[in-house]
């Protein structure tokens, strides 16, 4: 009851956004739709997803399209070093840039993006990466500096392959959404027999 208040009240008021994340633990897709209303981000499209826990400076300056998923990464519109320059060499400096997500991006897990790169569309940046220059369409980047290492479309290939050899195919193909918690024990069940059935003590 308390929960369905505060996720209320948060929605309806832009207010309490601590309790609102504390109380309620929103997925990256609800709380996405919370930030589009209530925060200050230049755009945010459809279907995203950005975690509570995603650290995101500067969104003012920071434009989403649809389809953009956020993980546990850091994105940044500013250089922090210039605060430190204006004090040791007497300058003022200023040094802040836009960073434009086209649309069906996905960003992993530790990603750093830098101020002033403009990232897809149809791009994915893997765990880890440092991007520093615009990633081009259809790109999979990795590493630091991040460097195309391959496309989504070779990836998309893949992924069609390794669907056909999963014994739990058919139940994914027939899943409501990209999660369905009443099937998702028997999916774990068939997962972990098929991880571990020839594992031995």
């Amino acid at each position: 009851m308390l929960r369905k208040f505060v996720r209320s009240y948060a929605f309806k008021t832009g207010k309490c956004r601590s309790w609102y994340i504390k109380l309620c633990r929103p997925d990256g897709l609800e709380y996405a739709e919370f930030l589009k209303k209530w925060g200050d981000y230049y755009a945010i499209g459809e279907h995203c997803s950005i975690p509570s826990y995603a650290n995101v400076s500067d969104t003012p300056y920071i434009k989403m399209g649809n389809n953009v998923r956020l993980s546990n990464c850091s994105v940044f519109g500013h250089d922090g070093s210039v605060n430190m320059l204006n004090r040791a060499f007497g300058r003022k400096f200023d040094k802040v840039a836009k960073v434009e997500f086209k649309d069906n991006v996905f960003v992993g897990h530790g990603a750093i993006i830098l101020p002033g790169v403009t990232i897809g569309p149809n791009a994915i940046v893997a765990a880890g990466a440092v991007v520093s220059r615009d990633v081009p369409e259809d790109a999979i980047v990795a590493g630091s500096p991040a460097k195309v290492v391959s496309t989504v479309s070779k990836y998309v290939e893949k992924m069609d392959k390794h669907m056909e050899t999963l014994p739990w195919a058919d139940l994914i193909a027939n899943r409501k959404g990209d999660f369905d918690p009443e099937l998702e024990p028997t999916l774990m069940k068939l997962r972990v027999k098929h991880f571990f059935e020839n594992e031995h003590d």
